[in-house]
């Protein structure tokens, strides 16, 4: 089952659930009075746009970056501008490895995270084999540890139980020159889903990135084809997923792309050149 969304559109259900809206774009709903989303992986594409759209809905932002002079808006929006440092004094940020405990601790050291946005990428030489399963597993420990429920999880379709949604071409190349960051991915999937199972996440499993501006569309469902999406709508999924109260898929993970068609070219985007290197 898929369902696909847009800026504008209720769901017939008559929940507004609009996984890549801007926040003004519907009434307000009930929610905690100040949030304080933790970003890691805040320097990728997806991540330094999750980090631009908290601080433009308002929220204090903290993340975890391994190298600070990357962290940069990814493009002009919210005051901000494509290419420079972010400047804000709702923004903190901790500089070290997400495979460091004591790292990953330190972000949610001054206590008031109420939500969680992973978005961990590089290339496995330079981050190791393990670095998305090791991470996350330090990620879920300080949630659990700090009374954090709500985290979304950015993995890539074909991960765990969505091999079948991907192009068979998309396939091979997982099961070949990618075998090694898939199997990583495939891992950081399972420790949310063990070790994080009593935390109310969202496995977000894009098809192909893009680094456009939001569309507003988001196509989410459990068996959908896999099709391409821009990083900035993942990452609008991704907030809405530790914002949003009654977010309709917690504790679940789910495909997502957007209106930019589908099959082998879009899901592959640009992972020829990085081979899954950033999300």
């Amino acid at each position: 089952m898929c369902m696909l969304f847009s800026t504008a559109a209720l769901l017939s259900s008559g929940l507004l659930l609009s996984p890549a809206r801007s926040p003004a774009a519907v009434a307000p709903r009930a929610r905690a009075p100040t949030l304080s989303i933790a970003v890691f992986g805040a320097s990728g594409g997806t991540g330094s746009e999750a980090v631009l759209q908290a601080l433009e809905r308002g929220e204090d932002v903290s993340c975890l970056v391994r190298d600070a002079s990357k962290l940069k808006a990814p493009r002009t929006a919210a005051g901000f501008s494509e290419g420079s440092p972010f400047a804000s004094d709702k923004l903190s940020v901790t500089t070290g490895s997400v495979t460091n405990k004591a790292d990953v601790d330190a972000v949610f050291a001054s206590g008031g995270v109420t939500g969680v946005v992973v978005a961990l990428g590089g290339k496995t030489s330079d981050v190791g084999p393990t670095m998305l399963q090791d991470g996350t597993a330090n990620i879920v420990a300080a949630c659990k540890a700090n009374g954090v429920k709500r985290i979304s999880v950015v993995t890539t379709i074909g991960a765990g139980d969505s091999m079948d949604q991907a192009p068979w071409a998309f396939r091979l190349l997982m099961m070949t020159v990618m075998s090694s960051i898939m199997s990583d991915k495939n891992a950081q999937e399972a420790v949310i889903t063990s070790a994080g199972a009593d935390l109310e996440y969202c496995i977000v499993r894009p098809g192909g990135l893009k680094s456009d501006p939001p569309t507003g569309v988001v196509t989410a469902g459990k068996d959908q084809d896999a099709g391409a999406i821009t990083r900035a709508d993942v990452a609008a999924f991704c907030l809405d997923a530790v914002v949003e109260p009654d977010f309709q898929f917690l504790r679940q993970a789910v495909s997502i792309s957007s209106n930019m068609g589908s099959g082998f070219k879009s899901v592959l985007a640009d992972k020829t050149k990085s081979r899954m290197a950033s999300k």
